[in-house]
């Protein structure tokens, strides 16, 4: 894995070369892209836990008979869960550009690496921005939302809001507006629509030893 980073880094650099000079970029926009791509890899990583998952949270009570009881969520529900993914999302900005679409020579940033742990075929489809930070300040971006909104963000996932980046993104944070289009990605990993991998049973796995 870290080897093909290090080649298609190199292919970036090599393919650098022969951009135009960076042009200005709407700080806002980018901005507004950052807080979605957040999102986005954050919805990847907890749509890798098995829903069924469940984690005690809160302080224990005594039913009428005596017995210990404690409220169980799913793990990617937990606050704690969600808090400890957030502390490393932005290290994933590392692996964005900034690039204009051929197709409207709109903004937008994308990852260098696919899914499957290849170059992104979508690299195909944009002209890269060359950038003097050597976009750093993706994740810098990343790190501010994160930051001033990291108790919203984990709202979002403790009373599973759907359409977490428009709920975010724009409703709360104003970061992005109508000017705006999220066409980009248009359907959110939400977990009853998108989990292929699993089935919603009811034997749940009442491991609590992965926090």
């Amino acid at each position: 894995m870290y080897k093909m980073r290090g080649l298609l880094f190199v292919s970036l650099f090599l393919i650098s070369i022969f951009i135009a000079e960076p042009k200005e970029v709407d700080l806002k926009h980018l901005k507004c892209l950052v807080c979605r791509a957040t999102i986005k890899e954050l919805q990847a990583e907890v749509s890798k836990v098995n829903p069924n998952k469940l984690i005690e949270v809160g302080r224990y009570r005594m039913d009428v008979e005596g017995n210990t009881i404690q409220k169980k969520v799913p793990l990617r529900q937990s606050e704690v869960y969600i808090s400890d993914v957030l502390d490393n999302i932005c290290e994933k900005m590392t692996d964005y550009v900034r690039a204009t679409k051929r197709s409207n020579n709109k903004l937008t940033i994308l990852n260098l690496m696919s899914s499957s742990g290849g170059m992104n075929p979508l690299m195909n489809e944009v002209d890269i921005i060359q950038d003097g930070d050597l976009n750093k300040s993706l994740q810098h971006y990343c790190s501010v939302i994160v930051e001033e909104f990291e108790d919203d963000i984990v709202s979002l996932y403790v009373n599973d809001i759907r359409n977490k980046k428009e709920t975010l993104c724009t409703k709360i944070s104003n970061i992005c507006n109508e000017n705006y289009s999220d066409d980009d990605d248009n359907t959110e990993y939400d977990y009853d629509e998108r989990d292929s991998n699993y089935e919603f049973t009811n034997d749940y796995d009442e491991d609590r030893d992965e926090l």
